[in-house]
């Protein structure tokens, strides 16, 4: 599996009219996905560190994995369709039974934050990836667009 697909990580996170744009990438090229604000939260909040007062939905996951002696092996991007992106879970499960591994479907956006969380490989199928065009002037002119406001206040 190694040559087919890309690790990459959380390269920003950017509020959109309709939700968040998650940029994803690594050296050589950044892509985005689109996800509801309320996950775009929840993935910016867990890169920042904060903790929350009760847990969301994504925390209550991985305490659920917790009490079942699973963990998350890693989050693969593995298909793109009419700019909808879809995503598998690899659980590492073991008990007195054996040991077991469990792919499950899900949302990126969920897999992203949950892989965050438990600080676990994002992996993208090379066919996705390739298929992706670079974003990377985006971000850069997000992040320029986000530190003007903190020179011009100095």
């Amino acid at each position: 599996m190694k040559h087919d697909v890309v690790a990459v990580i959380v390269k920003g996170v950017m509020p959109t009219a309709n939700g968040c744009a998650v940029f994803l990438g690594d050296d050589a090229k950044t892509f985005v996905i689109y996800v509801d604000h309320s996950v775009g939260n929840a993935i910016q909040m867990t890169l920042d560190g904060v903790k929350r007062e009760r847990p969301l939905t994504h925390d209550l996951i991985g305490s659920i994995m917790l009490g079942l002696d699973t963990k998350l092996d890693h989050i693969v991007i593995n298909d793109a369709r009419e700019g909808t992106f879809f995503a598998r879970i690899i659980l590492r499960m073991e008990n007195e039974l054996g040991k077991k591994i469990v792919e499950i479907d899900a949302r990126p956006s969920d897999s992203i934050v949950l892989a965050l969380q438990q600080k676990r490989p994002l992996l993208v199928s090379r066919p996705v990836y390739d298929a992706e065009s670079d974003r990377s002037e985006i971000l850069e002119h997000f992040r320029r667009e986000q530190a003007e406001p903190g020179e011009d206040e100095a």
